[in-house]
C-alpha cells in the first residue's frame, strides 16, 4: 500500500535500460519517503527478470507471465495494470518515456483518473502549499520537465489524485546498483486471467521487423558535439571525420539541428538525449543551460570555441580557444597520424 511502483519494460526477456534507471531513482525516492520499492513486469518467460532488477533496490517484484503478453500489445497490458494498480494503490507509478511507455501511461492514467506528467527529466520529493485551501501537502512527487519548447523547466505536482504518474526520459537518471547481484527479494506471480479479459487479446502481432538505430550516441564512450557556432553544414560534417578517428559518435545542440546541420536524433539536451560519455568534445557550443543539462555528467569535457568567455568553458575540463574550422582539421590530422 502506497509504495512506489515502476513498470519494467521488456525487450524480449531483457529489462530495458530506462526501466533500470527508474528503479535506481525509485530506490532513492522510496528511501526519502520511507516506503518500499516495487516493480512490475508483463511478458513471457520472465524467470530472469528477478536477477536483473533486485540489484537496483527492488523490494518486491510482480510478474505477469503469459505467452500472449509478448510482444507488447496495448489492451492486455493496460487492463492488467489498471486492475493491479487499483489493488496495490501505489502513491507513485513510473514508466519510461519510450514508445511503449507513451502508449501505456496515458491509458492507465485515464482509466485511474490520476493524471500523468510526460517526458520528465528529473524527479524529487517536496511539499506543496495550496493557497486556496490554506494547507500544505507534504512528500509530493515533483515531476520536472522542459516546457514551451525547452525554454523553461516546469515543476508539476499532483496533490490530490493517486497514483502520481510520470514517464521519464531515457538516460537522465544514473544507474545505481545498491545490492549484490545474487540478492533475491520477494517475487509475486500473478494469474493473468484474473486481470485480463479474453477480449483484450483481440490484437495479435503476426510478424515484427526491427530497424537498428542509425547512431550509438547513448552508449558511445566519446561524443563529438557541435553547435550553431560550427557555422555551416559543411563545417559540421568535419565532426563526423573527427568522431570516426576517435571511434566516437556525433552529437549536436538544438540550434545546430534547427539550422539543418544534422538530424534530430543527434540532439543533446533537455529536448534531446542525455549522454554521459567518458570524453565530450563541445565544438562551437556556447553552453546554454538546455544543452548543458544533457551532457554535464560527462567524464571529461573539452571545449573548442572562439569565445574565451563562452558559458560552456565554465564547466569544461579543457578549453581550446580558436576557430573551429581551424582547430578541428588540426585535430583530425594529428589523430590520423596516430592511427
Amino acid at each position: 500500500m502506497n509504495n512506489i511502483l515502476v513498470y519494467c519494460e521488456l525487450d524480449g526477456t531483457r529489462v530495458v535500460d530506462v526501466s533500470l534507471e527508474l528503479l535506481s531513482k525509485g530506490r532513492e525516492l522510496a528511501d526519502t519517503l520511507g516506503v518500499a520499492l516495487e516493480a512490475v513486469a508483463l511478458g513471457a518467460n520472465l524467470a530472469s527478470v528477478a536477477s536483473q532488477v533486485f540489484p537496483y533496490g527492488v523490494d518486491k517484484l510482480h510478474l505477469f507471465d503469459d505467452e500472449r503478453l509478448s510482444p507488447y500489445t496495448t489492451l492486455p497490458h493496460a487492463s492488467a495494470l489498471v486492475k493491479f494498480i487499483g489493488e496495490e494503490q501505489p502513491q507513485i507509478f513510473l514508466l519510461g518515456a519510450t514508445v511503449i511507455g507513451r502508449d501505456l501511461g496515458p491509458r492507465v492514467s485515464s482509466a485511474l483518473g490520476s493524471g500523468l506528467t510526460a517526458d520528465c527529466t528529473s524527479l524529487e520529493i517536496g511539499d506543496y502549499e495550496d493557497k486556496k485551501k490554506g494547507e500544505t501537502i507534504s512528500n509530493l512527487l515533483y515531476q520536472i520537465r522542459p516546457a514551451f519548447g525547452g525554454n523553461i523547466v516546469a515543476t508539476i505536482v499532483n496533490p490530490y489524485n493517486r497514483p502520481q504518474m510520470a514517464t521519464v526520459r531515457e538516460g537522465v537518471m544514473p544507474l545505481k546498483r545498491v545490492r549484490p547481484d545474487d540478492y533475491v527479494g520477494e517475487v509475486v506471480n500473478h494469474t493473468v486471467a484474473d486481470y485480463v479479459n479474453e477480449a483484450d487479446f483481440v490484437v495479435r502481432i503476426l510478424e515484427r521487423h526491427l530497424q537498428k538505430a542509425e547512431n550509438n550516441l547513448k552508449s558511445a564512450p566519446i561524443v563529438v558535439a557541435g553547435g550553431y557556432g560550427m557555422g555551416s553544414k559543411e563545417n559540421f560534417d568535419m565532426l563526423f571525420t573527427l568522431a570516426h578517428e576517435l571511434h566516437g559518435e556525433v552529437g549536436a545542440t538544438r540550434a545546430a539541428v534547427d539550422a539543418g546541420f544534422t538530424t534530430h536524433d543527434r540532439q543533446i539536451g533537455q529536448t534531446g538525449l542525455t549522454v554521459r560519455p567518458k570524453v565530450y568534445f563541445a565544438c562551437g557550443i556556447s553552453g546554454q543551460v538546455q544543452h548543458i543539462a544533457g551532457m554535464q555528467d560527462s567524464g571529461i569535457i573539452i571545449s573548442i570555441n572562439s569565445d574565451p568567455d563562452a558559458p560552456i568553458n565554465a564547466i569544461a575540463d579543457y578549453v581550446i580557444t580558436g576557430k573551429v574550422e581551424e582547430v578541428i582539421p588540426k585535430l583530425i590530422t594529428q589523430y590520423q597520424k596516430k592511427s
